[in-house]
């Protein structure tokens, strides 16, 4: 086995491990805002401006040429890519509202409101779809260089701390009895499928910009509202010290 490929399913596994062990990081669970998931976002949200999307931005003359020859709708978007991201950040946004929602009309019980189950299932579901892509990625990406993989792994490998706690909190018990095995098995399923498939360069930039828009909102999400109590200096100290870093290495 390709030295690439063994790393890529031993980073796979750690993101499996994050869902699996989350439970035991409780002192994450604070208010207000843990600075280490503060931080986290910003290296996600950094990954995203000062790698990701530049990265997005040399595809995007091929791209928009050939949709140009091909007609029809997609020759009407002048820059379609940035459309798939703004498709993935409404998508994500729009699961956030229909859970929120369905845990303030749910009925109190045992005093704490939780989504219903069909909404349970239907966020889980996305996310798992989600952590898919992530570890599907892990295979094909813009640099497949041992450099693009490590960037990519520390900022997902992150940004899925982020996603479970915030996970944990909108479902409680039913997501740490069933939906944290659902999304640990996700990214392994990804890789396995990345491993047996490969894609065009033009399918690997479209996954990419969903990927960006669903990671700027699902970061944000969770750092904007003012009962977080975030922590920005964290937030900032993050972002600011992952893309000094990215530059560094470009």
């Amino acid at each position: 086995m390709p030295d690439d490929l063994l790393l890529s399913a031993v980073i796979a596994a750690l993101f499996a491990a994050v869902h699996v062990a989350g439970g035991r990081l409780a002192f994450l669970a604070a208010t207000p805002r843990s600075v280490w998931l503060s931080a986290a976002g910003g290296v996600a949200v950094a990954y995203v401006f000062v790698h990701l999307l530049p990265e997005l931005a040399a595809y995007q003359d091929t791209l928009g040429a050939r949709a140009r020859r091909g007609g029809g709708l997609l020759a009407a978007i002048e820059h379609h890519i940035y459309v798939v991201a703004l498709a993935g950040l409404a998508s994500f946004y729009g699961l956030d509202r229909l859970a929120r929602r369905s845990a303030r009309r749910a009925a109190p019980g045992t005093g704490e409101r939780r989504p219903s189950a069909g909404v349970f299932w239907i966020h889980l579901s996305s996310f798992a779809a989600y952590n898919l892509l992530i570890g599907y990625l892990l295979l094909h990406r813009e640099e497949a260089d041992l450099r693009g993989l490590l960037i990519y792994a520390v900022a997902m490998g992150l940004h899925f701390v982020v996603n479970d706690q915030a996970l944990r909190e909108h479902h409680g018990r039913a997501y740490h009895a069933i939906g944290r095995w659902l999304l640990a098995a996700a990214p392994l399923a990804g890789w396995a499928l990345g491993a047996a498939t490969t894609i065009t360069p033009a399918a690997v930039a479209t996954l990419f910009a969903f990927l960006a828009g669903g990671v700027v909102l699902n970061v944000l999400k969770e750092e904007l509202p003012e009962e977080r109590d975030s922590r920005f200096s964290a937030f900032a100290a993050g972002s600011l010290a992952y893309a000094a870093l990215l530059l560094a290495s470009g």
